[in-house]
C-alpha cells in the first residue's frame, strides 16, 4: 500500500463560538463563526484516512507546498519514518506553530488510515488502559457575564459531570477582584463536591499568581493552570512550589524538548499536551510516557475526539478536556460522535480509526474554498 494523493477540505461552522480569554483582546459580542480543516490521505489500496486541524489557510499551505511531497509513494504503515521525514522538511521555517500543526493533521490521518485498514479503533491500536476515561467541561469565557458564566457551569454539572473549568486573570490579568468574585459564584452554585478548574492562559505574573493561588485555594480549587506565560518555565516553576495547588501547562508546548524542558525544572504537575501543537498522535504518546516517568498526570488540552483516543491507552491520565464550544461545531462537522455517560467518555468500540464520518450535509453547505 502506498500514499497516492493528499487532499485538504475546509469547513465552517456559521455559528460557531467566538471565545475570549485572560490574553485574548476584546472581540465583537456579536462576532460568531469557526472554521476547522480536515486533511484525507489516499491510498493506491482505495483506504482514506482522516485527519483535522485547526481551520487556518496557513496550515493547509504547508501540508500542500512543503509536506505532501514528503508522503506520495510512502508506506503509510510507517508512521514514525514519515514523522521524522516530516519534521526534518520543516527544520528551516517550523520549530513550532503552523508547521508542527501541518504535521499534526497528516499525523492523525495516518493513525486513521491504520485503524482502518486493519479494523480497528485508534484506542486499540496504541493499546488500552482503561474501560472508559474521566471528562470536564470546559469553557468560563471572559466575555461571559458572570450570569453566563455560572448558567453555563452548572449546565456541565447538570448532565452528571463533576468536574469544570473556568478562566481567570481577567483582561491580561489587571481584573483580580472580578476573578475571585466569578470564581466565587461559580463554587456558590456548583457545591462543594464538584472539582473546579481555573485556567489563567498566561495571564498573570509568578508574584501575582502566587498571590491569587492563596485566595484560589479557599475556594478549593483543583489545578491553577498556566498561571504565567508558558515560555516562563522559571516563573512557572516558582508559582508551583509555593502553591498546594497543582499548576497544569503545556498546551503552548510543541516538542517533546519542551516538555522535557518542564519537567526537570519541577514547573508543572498536570501536563496538558495537545495533539494538534505536539505534531500528532506519535509524539503526543512520547510526551505521556516522559510524563509518567516523573509521576505526573496527563490531562490533554482541547481535541477531544482524537485525546479520547490517547487517553484510553494512557495509564497516567488524569482526565479529559470537554470544550462546549468544540461540542457545538462537532455537531456540524460529524455525523455522530460517541456519547457520554455521566462523566466519562470512551470511542466507539466498533468503528475503525478514529471512528468519525463527516457529515455530508456539512460537505454540501459549509465547504469555504
Amino acid at each position: 500500500m502506498r500514499i497516492t494523493r493528499i487532499e485538504t477540505t475546509m469547513l465552517r461552522d456559521p455559528d460557531g463560538f467566538v471565545i475570549q480569554d485572560a490574553t485574548i483582546p476584546p472581540i465583537d459580542p456579536n462576532a460568531k463563526g469557526r472554521n476547522q480543516l480536515f486533511v484525507h490521505i489516499h491510498t493506491d489500496e482505495g483506504t482514506t484516512g482522516l485527519g483535522i486541524a485547526p481551520g487556518q489557510r496557513s496550515i493547509r499551505e504547508v501540508i500542500h507546498e512543503n509536506l505532501s511531497g514528503v508522503l506520495i509513494g510512502q508506506d503509510p504503515f510507517m508512521i514514525e519514518k514519515l514523522w521524522q521525514d516530516m519534521f526534518w522538511r520543516v527544520r528551516g521555517f517550523g520549530r513550532k506553530g503552523i508547521a508542527f500543526q501541518a504535521i499534526a493533521a497528516i499525523d492523525i490521518a495516518l493513525w486513521d488510515l491504520k485503524g482502518k485498514v486493519l479494523d480497528q479503533p485508534i484506542y486499540r491500536l496504541l493499546g488500552p488502559a482503561h474501560e472508559s476515561v474521566p471528562i470536564y467541561g470546559s469553557g468560563g469565557w471572559t466575555n461571559y457575564s458572570q450570569d453566563e458564566l455560572v448558567a453555563e457551569q452548572t449546565a456541565y454539572v447538570d448532565r452528571g459531570i463533576p468536574r469544570v473549568k473556568m478562566k481567570v486573570a481577567k483582561d491580561f490579568g489587571q481584573s483580580e477582584r472580578e476573578d475571585i468574585e466569578r470564581l466565587e459564584a461559580v463554587r456558590k452554585a456548583v457545591g462543594d463536591d464538584v472539582e473546579i478548574f481555573v485556567d489563567a492562559n498566561n495571564g498573570y505574573r509568578a508574584k501575582q499568581a502566587i498571590k491569587m493561588s492563596q485566595i484560589f485555594e479557599i475556594y478549593d480549587v483543583a489545578w491553577f493552570e498556566e498561571p504565567v506565560l508558558a515560555d516562563d518555565i522559571p516563573g512557572l516553576a516558582q508559582v508551583s512550589q509555593a502553591t498546594t495547588i497543582p499548576v497544569a501547562t503545556g498546551e503552548h508546548e510543541y516538542t517533546k524538548y519542551g516538555f522535557r524542558d518542564l519537567l526537570v525544572a519541577g514547573a508543572v504537575d498536570i501536563v496538558q499536551p495537545d495533539v494538534h501543537r505536539v505534531t500528532g498522535i506519535t509524539e503526543w504518546m512520547k510526551v505521556a510516557a516522559m510524563a509518567d516517568a516523573f509521576n505526573l498526570l496527563v490531562a490533554p488540552h482541547a481535541v477531544s475526539l482524537v485525546h479520547l483516543h490517547c487517553a484510553m491507552a494512557t495509564p497516567n491520565l488524569k482526565v479529559v478536556e470537554v470544550l462546549g464550544a468544540e461540542e457545538q461545531s462537532n455537531k456540524v462537522w460529524w455525523t455522530e460522535t460517541p456519547p457520554y455517560d455521566g462523566g466519562n467518555w470512551k470511542p466507539f468500540a466498533d468503528r475503525p480509526g478514529l471512528g468519525l464520518e463527516i457529515n455530508p450535509d456539512s460537505l454540501k453547505n459549509n465547504l469555504v474554498d
